[in-house]
Order: structure tokens, then C-alpha cells, then sequence
């Protein structure tokens, strides 16, 4: 049995100006343990497809099933981390990360909650800056508070949405490596949902292709073929890089030419 399957997922919206169906049919496997992206182009539905996923949203037809049990409607076991913090702008660095501590563990004691908060914050390298409020940091800073915040609940299905989009190239790139560092320490079940090809190739393991709306589904999956650890220097150069990429980019632009 699949750890997640996704069957037949379909979502529409009813908007003054008539009904738009955004998602027509979405099927999707994974095992556990799996890294894989999904890209597509803005507006395509992603972050319906998220929102569906982490059962923030209920499917007009279609089914969810993760780990053997059918997804119904939000559950710390699956953790999410959007391209907006949500920080509680009044805590501090650490009261923000237990906060989803204690959500999932609130009979910890206080030693235990203590170590679990620091541990996490420890992961996402923000030690220095644990009883800081989110004013006081940078964007990418307030993004790592973000992720140690969706790792708290030890989910078995981490769901990113675009997380590193609105950072500039620099902390983008330190963000993807220290995901990159996590993702190899817990090996989580992650599915990062962006529209850049670069950063679905360094960071995923297997690619999906998402079509223009509306009705969008995904297309079939493109394998990386990059061994691990990766680093992104001379990363262009590899053959299994470029044969990547040239199949996301040539199936997107002839989906779009398709629906021109």
C-alpha cells in the first residue's frame, strides 16, 4: 500500500462570474519517505492542490489516503510550511515554535517541552536567536521559524508551498541547502510545491509537472537522477540535470501552446 495516494481530485470555485474548475482529476503516489516537487505555473492551482492535501480544503470528488487512513480535514500529522511566516508577532523565536509543541504534546512537562523547543530551533541553525521577536529578524529567518515550526508536530507528511519565494537569491539558496540538511537528517515524506524548475531539481527526488488551469492534473513524473548530497556548484553541468529540466520546461510550454 502507497503511504500517500491521492485519487481523482477534483476542486472548483464559484465566483461571481460562474463556476472555475481548477483541479480536474489529480492522481498522485508516494512512498515513504519520498521527496518530491511538483511546478507549475502561477494560477495553475498548487496551493489549491496543498490546501487539499493538508485537508484545509475538501475535494469535490476524489479521494486522499495517507498512511492507510483517508484525509478528512486538518491534522498536525501533516505539517505545513507556506511562503507567509504566521508568526505571532508578540512571541518570541521559541514561544512561537512550542506553541506547535504543545499543540501535538500538551502533557509534556516542562523540561521535556524545553528540550524538544531547543532541539528544533537548534535544527534550523536559529540558537543565537531564540528569544527574539519576529520584528527582530530577517525574512529568512522568520522563513526558518516557519519550517522548525512544521517539523514540530513530527508530521508524516511535510507540505511546502512556495517557501522560499518571496526571499531574495542569497538566503533562497542557504534556506534550500539547510532543507536540503534536514531532509537528510529525518528523511520526512516532503512534498514542495514551486514554480522553479532550478530549485524542484536540487531539492526533490522525483518532479511532477502540474498543467494550466483550469482542470489542471499533473503529468507524468520526471526523475531527477541525481545522487545525494548534492551540491548546486557545477550542478548545471551534470547530464541527469539537464535532461531534467529540459523535460519539465518542454512539457509545461507544450501543455501552454496546448491550451493557447
Amino acid at each position: 500500500m502507497a503511504y500517500l495516494e491521492l485519487r481523482g481530485l477534483e476542486k472548483s470555485y464559484v465566483t461571481p462570474r460562474g463556476t472555475t474548475r481548477v483541479l480536474g482529476g489529480v492522481d498522485l503516489t508516494l512512498e515513504d519517505g519520498d521527496f518530491v516537487a511538483i511546478v507549475g505555473y502561477s494560477g495553475s492551482g498548487k496551493t489549491t492542490l496543498v490546501s487539499l492535501i493538508a485537508g484545509l480544503l475538501r475535494p469535490d470528488a476524489g479521494t486522499i489516503v495517507l498512511d492507510g487512513a483517508p484525509v478528512t480535514e486538518p491534522d498536525p500529522e501533516r505539517g505545513i510550511v507556506f511562503q507567509q511566516y504566521s508568526l505571532l508577532p508578540w512571541m518570541t523565536v521559541f514561544e512561537n515554535v512550542a506553541l506547535a509543541v504543545d499543540a501535538v504534546n500538551p502533557a509534556l512537562g516542562r523540561t521535556e517541552r524545553r528540550r524538544i523547543t531547543d532541539e528544533l530551533i537548534a535544527l534550523v541553525n536559529l540558537t543565537p536567536a531564540a528569544w527574539k521577536r519576529p520584528r527582530e529578524l530577517s525574512g529568512g529567518m522568520r522563513q526558518r521559524v516557519a519550517v522548525a515550526r512544521g517539523l514540530a508536530t513530527r508530521p508524516k507528511l511535510l507540505l511546502m508551498d512556495e517557501p522560499f519565494s518571496a526571499l531574495d537569491a542569497l538566503t533562497r539558496a542557504t534556506l534550500q541547502d539547510e532543507l536540503l540538511r534536514i531532509w537528510g537528517e529525518r528523511r520526512s515524506t516532503v512534498i514542495l510545491v514551486t514554480n522553479d524548475v532550478d530549485e524542484a531539481i536540487l531539492l526533490a527526488d522525483r518532479i511532477y509537472p502540474l498543467t494550466p488551469g483550469p482542470g489542471a492534473v499533473l503529468g507524468p513524473a520526471i526523475d531527477v537522477g541525481l545522487s545525494r548530497p548534492r551540491e548546486r556548484r557545477h550542478l548545471s553541468l551534470s547530464p541527469a540535470y539537464q535532461k531534467a529540466r529540459q523535460g519539465i520546461v518542454e512539457f509545461l510550454r507544450a501543455c501552454r501552446r496546448g491550451a493557447a
